[in-house]
Formats: structure tokens, C-alpha cells, sequence
């Protein structure tokens, strides 16, 4: 059944610009439409709030929020928003529409993906998650549901309702919003966040894509929380045995519960993702998961799915009842049947060709297995020749300078030079490359050159006030900014289509690529004058006096005034337009007529009322009666139901 053919906003138009065509989707704050833009012929995306909601200060602040911060993001896998308004109780985002799906439409379709495939998502949406958090801003909802793959193959990061600036972010003691299942567990327990809760939530993200299955589950929202605090994201090769180690390492780096042991950031974790990519042979990277999760297997709902608003009691998770087989009780939801599920990880099977399905496991066999070797000094040439005289650089891109130190220490090697650089990827003081580069071979006690970053380049956002839109947009661009939403604006002293201001401010400091907001003049503010009725030469002079310029409609119509008089003018009377623009100006061809009412056996105050509220005027004639005090309508010169000019005078005879 079509919905949308009972939905009252389909076949409307929003601010007489925007018609809504179809629903796409609908959630808890919003329902999604495609509709065109009249004004400019596109198709779009009309996100608009319930009505009902529309009353909440908190749920409408929100909404433009998330406007006036996607505005600032211009980056290509970010969904863009084009107009934000009001209609009525409509309070509506115009943005980008994308043809396609979203990535929990594919999940549910083919379940896990290969490697390839997963990382050819999960880098774009780390990319537009690293422009977000450049900007300033942590999107705190990120999942599969806000994950557009267009028709084009294009991916696109949508819904930031739940941004927030990365400088104002607080501990929250009412509630927490959030998808329980990407929900990191500083959100839950302490309900604070900062970019490393996108990166927790695209590690699980990751974990869902390779292994079809997202890594926690339970019979109840608490459940996965509990399950998020006190217990890791197992690597995806416990799920699908043969998944490459560099793959479980990005899943769990990413996923760290401490969250000072994870990237810094989503451009962080991009780095990491592509090292990923570039240790991986395209047998692993197109290898087909043969033990994950097929598509619509992972027995659940989509409960967990959804942008909740979740009591901090619920967040602050009690430890569950365990039995002495440790086995967590499924009462503690004060639901009804007890049925169990382990607290443990399930064993993990061993991947074909490998001695155990840990990885540190396998390595820690090995070191057991060598000295074993030098204590019965079996192999001893060998060992010497190979591990002895040469070592491999450590993996220290992205550790902190002196984490890289510590690492290159351990590894019986020097620290070179160290050198700073300016990055847009790799957060303040961390390794941006090593020289050799990591996994390289090298003679032990040989040195390693660090190059470390030292943060974006910083840019000030030029003063642009009094030029014109385009030398704007071309300056922000050599001073290596972008130029973002443009809002129009009167002022009293810039001229119209000049720049009045920025946003930020002129001065202020931001990272290379950040958007700027423009606010350009409409020019001066002018209100309409009111020249109805005065003949077309007095109104026309009367408005190019104003500063306006003025047009006649061809089209003439009825009115109250005579003919040749002006009847309307539009912009309306009081309305205030940029000095310069046109106003249209309508001539009357006449006073309309209307129909007169009945007034005979009425007395003469409700015939005098009844008469003029129709929009006449009225003239009583008493006669000699008038000595005796006759008060009833007898007569009247146009009989009721005829039709007389609007504004005639209308004789009511009384006796």
C-alpha cells in the first residue's frame, strides 16, 4: 500500500516554492520527501519536522542547527543543505536529493561485504566525517541508516540532527541521543562526546559491513549497552576465520573502549584505514566472507536501529546477574522469560592454515617457539642472521611522538631526526611518516627519522566587507578557505550585492578548507508607501521618490476606487523591500459591483449597518413622518438583491 497517498503534505507547496512530490522516509523527529524546487526547477530532498514537535524550542533549535552546520561543510560526501524555513507549523531543510539506498539497505540485501567493498564506504564517510570534525563538529548518530549510496556510486554522510560543536561539548545528566547500537561507551556511561565517538561508531559500522552482524546484541536496549561498557568488539575474524589481521586491527583500534587508546579522529582513522588497504593483496581484499552473517540473518529488528532519546538511567548500566556457569541472566530487564546468553565471546574457531584465530596469540607462540629454538641451539645461524643483525621499522604513523619513541626503543632502534609538518589528516603532535617507513627492514640500533604533525594550517578568515559576491568567493579561495551558505541581508551603509560580513568573523583563525559563511545586502530597507486610490502619475512618483522602481500590471481590475485610480500595489502596503526593487502596481477599471442588501422592515440603525458593511453609503430620507418618529425602512433606491457599485450611495426611505 502506498503510503504516501494518505500523507497531506504530498501534492502541497511549502513556502510557495517547494512542491512535495513523495514521501521517502520517515523517523522520530522528521519525515523526508522528494520534491521540486519551483523557483529553480530541481529535484530535492524536503526534510520536514512534525508538526507536533514544531513547538519544542529544543527539537526546532536542532533542526536549524543541523542546517546552519552541514551550511559550513563543503565536501563532496556530505549531503548538502540548500534552504531552511518555516511554513505555517512546517519547519523544513531543502537539501541535496540523492537517488540510491542507504548502506542498511545493501547490509540487509547481501549481508557482509567483501573488504573491498567495505572499505571503499567506510572511506568516504571517514572523509566527510574528518571535514566535520575540522569544522569543529562531532555528528554523535553516525550508522548505516546515514549512509547514502547514490545510483552513481557516490557515498554521502546525511542526518547531523544531532551535531554538536566539538568545542561545547558537555556531559549531559537528562538523557542521551544516539543509535544504542554505535553508541561508544563514553557516550553511555558519561554521556560526553568528542570526535572519537565517530570513530568508535564507524569501527562498528566497519565490524557490520565485513561480518553482516553487528558486534553486540541483546534482548533489550540495555543489554547492548551493558554489553558496549563492559565488554570489546571481537575482531571480525571470529566471525568469518581467514579475515585478514589488518582488518581485525582496524576494527579494533577503532573500537577501543578507553577512547584515548583510539584515532583521534575520523581523519586519523582514514589514515589507518588506507594503510590497511595498502598492506592487503587483492586475494584478501576480494576474498567472499564464507562464514559471515548472509543478508537478513542476524535475527533482529531494527529497535536498535533508530535515533533514540535514552534516560540516563538506562545509560548508567548495572551489572547483570551471572550464575556459576557464567551465563548472564536475561531478568535483569525485569522481562519474562529468564533466558541466558553468555557474557564470554564464543570460541573462535581457527582460521584454515593458521595455529589460532588470535592473532597476539599467534605471535606470542612464535617468540615461544623461537627461544625454545636458541635455548637448544637448534637453528641459532639463522636466527642470528634474520632477527639478530636486521628488525622491522615499527608501525608508528599516528602514535604520539613519544609513543614512537617508546615503540622504536623496544625495537632496539634510534630516533633519528624529528621534523614537524603541517597536516590535515594526522592530529596535532603524532607521526605523520617514518623514514624508513614502517614494516620497512633495517639494521638494529640504525635510526629511524620521524616527520610529526603539527596540526592543520591555520588560516584568517579575510575581511571581505564591501566586496562583491564573486571577488569574495575568489578571495576566501587563495587564502585557501571556501566560501559556504549565502544569506542576503538589508544594511544601511554596504550596497545591495555587496558583502556585509562573514561568519566567522574577519580575523578569526580556522583550518585550511573551512567553509565561511557570506551575508550579502540587499541594500537599503524601503517600506512600500500606501498610494491606493491616488491616480497612476502621484503613485508612480510617490514610488520612484522611495528609491523604488515601479511596474504596471497589465492586467486592470474591479475595486473600491474609480477607474484610473491604483487599486493594489505589490509588494503590499508596509512591506519592506531592498531600495531599488520593482513594485507592481495594479489600476483599478472601476468599482465592482456588489449586491445589494434587503433592508425593507428593518430599522433604520440595522439597515444603515447592513448597508455599509456590504460598502455603501448611506442616505435616510424621513420625509414628514420624520415629526411622528417613524424608524422602518419602507423603501430604498436599489432594491435588495441587485447589484450597485461598491461605494454608491444607497436612499433608505423610513416611515
Amino acid at each position: 500500500m502506498d503510503t504516501t497517498l494518505q500523507d497531506p503534505l504530498v501534492g502541497q507547496v511549502l513556502d510557495g516554492r517547494y512542491r512535495v512530490d513523495a514521501r521517502i522516509a520517515a523517523g522520530g523527529m522528521a519525515t523526508v520527501y522528494r520534491a521540486l524546487d519551483t523557483r529553480l526547477d530541481r529535484v530535492l530532498a524536503l526534510k520536514v519536522m512534525h508538526p507536533s514537535l514544531a513547538a519544542d524550542g529544543s527539537f526546532v533549535e536542532r533542526f536549524i542547527r543541523e542546517a546552519k552546520s552541514v551550511a559550513r561543510l563543503d565536501h563532496p560526501n556530505v549531503v548538502q543543505v540548500f534552504d531552511q524555513g518555516t511554513d505555517g507549523s512546517y519547519v523544513y531543510l531543502a537539501m541535496e536529493y540523492i537517488a540510491g539506498c542507504t548502506l542498511r539497505d545493501v547490509l540487509r540485501e547481501r549481508g557482509a561485504l567483501q573488504p573491498r567493498a567495505a572499505l571503499d564506504i567506510l572511506e568516504p564517510v571517514l572523509a566527510a566525517l574528518g571535514a566535520a570534525h575540522r569544522a569543529g563538529f562531532v555528528h554523535r548518530d553516525m550508522k548505516p541508516e546515514n549512509v547514502l549510496i547514490g545510483d552513481d556510486g557516490r557515498v554521502k554522510v546525511a542526518d547531523f540532527g544531532l551535531v554538536r560543536a566539538v568545542d561545547t561539548v558537555t556531559s549531559t545528566t537528562g538523557a542521551v541521543l544516539g543509535t544504542v547500537s554505535y553508541l561508544a561507551p563514553e557516550q553511555i556511561e558519561h554521556g560526553t562526546a568528542d570526535p572519537r565517538v565517530d570513530v568508535y561508531a564507524c569501527g562498528v559500522l566497519l565490524h557490520e559491513m565485513l561480518t553482516g552482524a553487528k558486534p553486540h546484541s541483546g534482548d533489550t536496549p540495555a543489554q547492548v549497552l551493558y554489553r558496549h561498557l563492559h565488554q570489546d568488539v571481537p575482531p571480525p575474524s571470529a566471525a568469518v576465520p581467514g579475515m585478514a589481521y589488518e582488518l581485525d586491527e582496524l576494527v579494533l583500534t577503532a573500537t577501543a573502549r578507553n577512547p584515548e587508546l583510539r584515532p583521534s579522529d575520523a581523519a586519523a582513522l582514514l589514515g589507518e584505514a588506507l594503510r590497511a588497504r595498502s598492506a592487503l593483496d587483492p586475494a584478501q581484499l576480494d576474498a567472499v566472507p564464507p562464514g559471515a552473517l548472509a543478508a537478513g540473518s542476524d535475527g533482529h529488528d531494527n529497535a536498535e536501529d533508530r535515533t533514540s532519546v535514552i534516560p540516563r538511567a538506562l545509560t548508567v548500566v548495572r551489572p547483570l546477574p551471572v550464575n556459576e556457569a557464567g551465563e548472564v541472566g536475561a531478568g535483569f530487564d525485569g522481562g519474562g522469560e529468564n533466558r541466558t546468553s553468555r557474557l564470554e565471546s564464543p570460541p573462535v574457531p581457527p582460521a584454515p592454515g593458521r595455529r589460532g584465530g588470535n592473532p597476539r596469540s599467534r605471535r606470542g607462540l612464535v617468540a615461544i617457539v623461537a627461544v625454545v629454538l636458541l635455548v637448544l641451539g637448534v637453528g641459532t645461524g639463522v636466527w642470528y642472521i634474520n632477527s639478530g643483525q636486521f628488525t622491522k621499522v615499527p608501525p608508528v604513523l599516528s602514535k604520539t611522538e613519544a609513543q614512537a619513541r617508546d615503540q622504536l626503543d623496544d625495537a632496539g632502534l634510534d630516533v633519528g631526526k624529528i621534523e614537524h609538518a603541517y597536516s590535515d589528516t594526522v592530529a596535532k603532535g603524532r607521526v605523520i611518516s617514518s623514514d624508513p617507513a614502517p614494516a620497512e627492514r633495517i639494521r638494529s640500533h640504525d635510526s629511524v627519522s620521524l616527520t610529526v604533525s603539527d596540526g592543520p594550517e591555520t588560516v584568517k578568515v579575510p575581511d571581505l566587507k564591501g566586496q562583491s559576491l564573486a571577488d569574495a568567493r575568489a578571495k576566501l579561495k587563495e587564502e585557501g578557505l571556501a566560501a559556504g551558505m549565502v544569506t542576503r541581508a538589508f544594511s544601511e551603509d554596504v550596497p545591495k550585492g555587496r558583502v556585509v560580513g562573514t561568519d566567522p568573523d574577519a580575523g578569526t583563525e580556522r583550518h585550511g578548507g573551512s567553509a565561511i559563511a557570506l551575508t550579502v545586502s540587499r541594500g537599503r530597507a524601503v517600506e512600500v508607501p500606501d498610494v491606493a486610490g491616488s491616480s497612476l502619475q502621484d503613485a508612480r512618483g510617490e514610488l520612484e521618490d522611495a528609491g523604488l522602481k515601479v511596474k504596471v500590471a497589465e492586467r486592470r481590475v474591479a475595486s473600491e476606487f474609480d477607474a484610473g485610480r491604483v487599486a493594489a500595489v505589490s509588494p503590499g502596503v508596509g512591506k519592506k523591500v531592498a531600495e531599488g526593487d520593482t513594485v507592481t502596481v495594479t489600476v483599478s477599471k472601476g468599482r465592482k459591483r456588489v449586491e445589494v442588501p434587503d433592508v425593507v422592515g428593518s430599522s433604520a440603525g440595522d439597515a444603515r449597518d447592513a448597508l455599509e458593511a456590504a460598502g455603501f453609503e448611506v442616505d435616510e430620507d424621513r420625509g414628514f413622518l420624520d415629526l411622528f418618529g417613524g424608524d422602518t425602512v419602507k423603501s430604498q433606491s436599489v432594491k435588495g438583491g441587485e447589484k450597485a457599485p461598491y461605494g454608491s450611495k444607497i436612499t433608505i426611505k423610513l416611515g
